[in-house]
Parts: C-alpha cells; structure tokens; sequence
C-alpha cells in the first residue's frame, strides 16, 4: 500500500529513511542555477476521496459531456461495440509492452499483423505498419517519407486538410527545412489531399492523383477509416501513401485524445516507411511466427540522417480499433457509413428549412459532415440548450465567420436532429 507522508514529521521520517537530512540535501546533485529558490505554490496532496470528488464537481460542469454531439472537426461520437470495451479490459492487453522479444510477445504481434492486414484492406494499399501517434503526425512522416523517395524538396498540401494536421506538418518543415506550397511543380516530393475535406466535402481524389503523377510527385490521401465502408478505397483511386486518424474505429472522443494514425503505402515505398511493421516468418518445423520485421532502429544508428525518428505506436488504441472493425465486419461498417450518409442529408435540408439558415458550399457533394451559416453565433447558444455543435469556423476561415460545422453519426437519432434544428430557430427567434 502506498503512503502519502501529509505532515512535516512525515517528510522527515522519510528523509532519515533515506539517508538525507533535508529535501535540499536530496536534490544537491542538480545545480544549483536551475533549482528553483522558492516553495511550490501548491497545496499538500489530497486522499482519494478527496480527489474523487473534486473530479466529479468538475465534471459535472462540463456541459459538452451530457449534450447532444454534432461536433466534427477532425473528432467524432460514433458508436463502440459493449464487447469491444470487454475485450480490451483483459490483463494480457493491459499489461502487455513493446513486442521487443517476438517469442514472448505472439499475442501482441499477432493483433498487430492483423491491424495492419485491416488497414490494407480498408486502404487498397498494399503495405501498412504497426500505427503512429494520431492522423497529424502520420500526415507529416508522408511528407518526409515523399521527400526521401523522391530526392525533391517542396511538398503541396491542399487548403482542405484538417488546418491542424497542416500545423504539424509546418512544424516537421521547420525542423527538416523544405517549404510546404499550395500549389505542384517541378520540385514537388508530395501533394497531400483529403478524402473528404475539413469542411466536410468530397475531394475528387482520381483528379489529385493525375495532377500529382504528371508533375512525378506522389499522392499522400488523408481518410477517415470509418467512411471507408462506403466511399472507395484510396488506393484504387491512385493514391501511393493513405494516413489517417483511427479515432473513429471504436475510440471515444475523450477530449481530443487519445487515438491512433495508420500509414499505409505502396509496397515499393515500403523501406522508407517510418514506425515498425510486423511480418510471419515459419520456423524449421514450418510452424507459423509473427516476427518485428523492416525494423533498422535507423534512430539509434543514423540518428539525424535517418528517415525518420519515429520508433513508438499507439498499440493499444490500434487493438481497439482491430477489435472494432472484426466486431463490425464489412457489412456493418458500410451501414456506419450509409447511416451517417443518409442522416446528414436529413439534417442539413432541415436546417435549412430555418429562416437565415444555409449551407456554406451548397453544390459541394458532401458525406457525413458539412458547414452551415447562420445569421448570429451558434455555437454557444446551441451549448447552452442541450447541442453541440462545432467548431466555430472563423477560427482558421475569416470568410466562414459565420459558419460553424455539423457533423451526424450513424449514433444521431431522427429525434436528437429534430431536436437540434428547434434549438437553431429558437437560438434565432
């Protein structure tokens, strides 16, 4: 059992035991110029029940945890199977780590083998690795994966990406140093388009893959696996890299985190793919093995030089969604999609029905998610009854001001979207 010392005599007798005489003496061997000179400002430790309670006065003033979510954005309330949260719970998944030893590690190896097989199949790419930290960061690891393959400098992203995934992906050019463009030319490595876009639109993907491979550079195609039931594959539309957010497969929106990303490329790519990719090999007897494979750990031997720095995966996020998408089968997940296909197509022509109310881009085709505007702020009034909504759009689009994104799950019921659009016309009354 634990023991939290709450008084001075504690943290004495603590001290003694070892073998210091005060908390400065503890800490002496780091210098003295970056210790801090004063006491922290912070209170003594609390018990458990007094954490517990404070953690649920806090929650209780969350609205947006009781509302009604039609926020999009890049995060989404979707539905997760009971039996996926069973599975999951299990000690040999809680307790397992990094599959260093294949020998000891076959389970881990073997979810992981087939994470990837899954993302292949949803991808139409014929290779995949063992997932990244989220969809942002599998977008830029692209980025530079291109720039390797290709010996070119400059990558174009289109102004539809996920203006957050855009931020990371500035933040790897600063560090790697290669401009990042909104337009392709001759010194183009990647041009990097979504499925769908922010704002909810189709992105003709056939069209960016022609206008990449003309200009010799390479397709990278940002997807939401989710809609993948129903839209087509990527890699049947040209597409050479596929990354993504997995937050969708049967992960909670948890305030932003955690997820996954999946990677997946064209096998000729394959040696440049960042992370680690499990493979099966046969022992002498014949017997099947899942084995790390491609894994040069190029960080520790090249370090700078190397292809990328990225070693660590979101593995258990990645079981989530394996589990997931075997609970659901190819069938449920295309009426995953065709739910939310059909019940934002309701949505949208409801709200706007509302008097000042329309759609942002009304010839633009688009799935499960789309921008609407509005005479007047919603997003808060539209909180403070019950509905979220969201993100406010001006925030990266000053000619959106006065929009703000919808987004409807296969989860929405017909009367939580009825629901929603009284709330627009009284927000609006």
């Amino acid at each position: 059992m634990s023991y939290i010392p709450h008084t001075e005599a504690d943290r004495r007798a603590m001290l003694k035991r070892v073998g210091v005489a005060s908390i400065d003496e503890l800490f002496d061997e780091i210098p003295a110029a970056v210790r801090l000179k004063r006491p922290l400002a912070i209170d003594l430790g609390l018990t458990q029940m007094e954490v517990e309670a404070e953690l649920n006065r806090l929650s209780a003033a969350n609205a947006a945890a009781t509302a009604t979510c039609f926020a999009g954005g890049g995060a989404y309330d979707r539905y997760i199977p009971a039996a996926e949260r069973s599975l999951l719970q299990r000690g040999e998944f809680l307790t397992a780590y990094t599959p260093y030893q294949a020998e000891t590690s076959q389970g881990t190896l073997q979810f992981t083998f087939e994470f990837q097989s899954l993302m292949c199949e949803l991808t139409g790419m014929e290779v995949a690795n063992a997932s990244m930290y989220d969809g942002s960061t599998a977008a830029a690891e692209a980025a530079a994966m291109a720039r390797a393959a290709t010996g070119r400098h400059a990558v174009a992203v289109s102004a539809g990406l996920n203006p957050e995934y855009r931020q990371v992906i500035d933040t790897y050019a600063e560090g790697l140093e290669f401009p990042v463009r909104d337009s392709v030319d001759g010194e183009t490595a990647a041009l990097i388009v979504p499925q769908v876009d922010f704002l909810g639109r189709l992105v003709d993907v056939t069209a960016a893959a022609k206008q990449a491979h003309d200009a010799g550079a390479l397709l990278v195609v940002v997807t939401d696996p989710s809609l993948l039931g129903v839209l087509e594959a990527p890699g049947h539309l040209g597409a050479d890299i596929v990354v993504g957010d997995g937050q969708t497969l049967g992960l909670p929106m948890s305030y932003g985190g955690p997820s996954f990303g999946f990677f997946a490329s064209k096998m000729d790519l394959v040696r440049r793919m960042p992370g680690r990719i499990v493979g099966i090999a046969h022992d002498h007897d014949g017997r099947r093995g899942f084995v790390l494979t491609l894994q040069a750990r190029e960080q520790h031997i090249r370090r700078a030089k190397a292809t990328s720095n990225i070693c660590t995966n979101q593995a258990y996020c990645a079981l989530a969604a394996t589990i997931y998408l075997t609970l659901l089968g190819p069938q449920g997940l295309r009426e995953v999609g065709e739910l939310s296909y059909q019940k934002a197509h309701y949505a949208a022509e409801q709200l706007s029905r509302v008097p000042g109310v329309r759609l942002a881009h009304p010839d633009a085709p688009f799935f499960c998610e789309f921008a609407m505007r509005a005479p007047k702020p919603m997003v808060a009034p539209l909180l403070e009854r019950g509905y979220l909504v969201g993100p406010d759009l001006g925030r990266w689009f000053p000619d959106l001001k006065d929009a703000f994104l919808v987004a409807v799950t296969e989860k929405r019921t017909k009367a939580e979207i009825d629901g929603l659009v009284a709330a627009v016309r009284e927000v609006l009354a």
